[in-house]
């Protein structure tokens, strides 16, 4: 007879947000747990904001083994870590929390570089002194504005509030024939908002005309299927890369630092398609 699970010995992680119930952070970890047999589970906690600071703190007293932090969470749990990497103190916002020892936490942000894995991954470019437009500017955003200006890209934003589209590079204004026109140039176009999460059309704030061969389009909405504008710019011969590539990255790099294993990526990647 199997072993009952979880028990008593299982160790556990899990990811917070507000609301959380859309995440597919549990299939994936779990994915991976399974493929490397850990006696681990990893759960999803719906946190309001206004109790981050006491629930992060609560579950890690009950023996959390490291959190995910997805939205609206990613700065407010900088006020429950006694120490941040510097990808942290770059991009002000935390993704990864993991214990420290003493009952101390360490907060990480793994989001650059699942991007940037996710990218080289499915459309290999060299983002040395190329054009790139990214629109917009929230936390997500900071993270991969980080990334690209790590490998030395010249990034141009367009976002509702211009203000905070100049605080991650030159700012475009946020209209159709401006971004259009700044996407027409660029090697490489993000869309860094969640337009799209839950649409049948392409949105009209992200350009389609303005994209073809020779050019990236990469979306970090994550669905399924390809949200309908990656399919708009595939039809027009761009190179797309979508969500789950930098989910399951920034994923698996938490992974790593949680379990101390090697994350076992094809199992995570199945985990996420088979949600």
């Amino acid at each position: 007879m199997d072993a009952p699970w979880p028990s008593a010995r299982t160790r556990f992680a899990g990811v917070i947000g507000w609301p959380i119930d859309h995440s597919l952070s549990p299939a994936m970890h779990n994915a991976a747990f399974r493929a490397l047999g850990l006696d681990w589970a990893y759960l999803a906690f719906p946190i309001a904001p206004e109790h981050v600071e006491r629930g992060v703190r609560g579950l890690f007293d009950a023996g959390c083994a490291g959190l995910n932090v997805t939205i609206p969470h990613k700065q407010a749990v900088l006020a429950c870590c006694d120490e941040v990497t510097p990808a942290v103190q770059a991009i002000g916002a935390a993704n990864t929390l993991v214990p420290a020892g003493d009952g101390r936490i360490r907060g990480d942000n793994t989001d650059a570089a699942g991007f940037l894995r996710a990218l080289d991954e499915a459309a290999p470019l060299d983002l040395a002194d190329a054009d790139v437009l990214m629109i917009g500017a929230g936390g997500a955003a900071r993270a991969i504005a980080f990334a690209l200006e790590g490998r030395g890209a010249r990034l141009r934003v367009a976002n509702r509030t211009a203000a905070r589209a100049a605080e991650l590079g030159t700012p475009v204004p946020f209209e159709a024939d401006a971004i259009a026109d700044a996407a027409s140039r660029a090697a490489l176009v993000v869309n860094a908002t969640s337009l799209g999460m839950g649409a049948d059309a392409v949105p009209p704030e992200l350009p389609v005309d303005a994209l073809g061969p020779g050019q990236v389009a990469y979306d970090i909405v994550y669905r399924r299927e390809p949200t309908p504008w990656l399919h708009a710019a595939a039809a027009r011969g761009a190179r797309t890369v979508d969500g789950l590539g930098m989910l399951l990255h920034q994923g698996a790099a938490a992974f790593a630092q949680w379990t101390g294993e090697e994350p076992p990526i094809d199992a995570m990647r199945s985990g996420l398609l088979a949600t």
